[in-house]
């Protein structure tokens, strides 16, 4: 199957969505999905900050929207 998008003319938000799309396509099958090398460090890092208080959790909903709002 071969599908053609003209990313040209879609909208910023358009383009969120059909990324949000493919991403959750792609991490159906999480065994699939490999780290890259570096995530680890990065994971260690933001636990550090966050047990020193310098990270706040944030609801991933909410994440998803200030994102959206941001480059909307």
């Amino acid at each position: 199957m071969t599908t053609t998008i003209q990313l040209e003319k879609m909208s910023r938000t358009e383009k969120l969505k059909v990324m949000e799309a493919l991403w959750e396509d792609l991490s159906r099958n999480e065994a699939e999905v490999e780290s890259p090398f570096w995530h680890q460090d990065a994971l260690r890092e933001t636990e550090a900050r966050y047990a020193a208080g310098q990270e706040t959790p944030v609801d991933w909903d909410a994440a998803k929207k200030a994102l959206r709002d941001r480059f909307e």
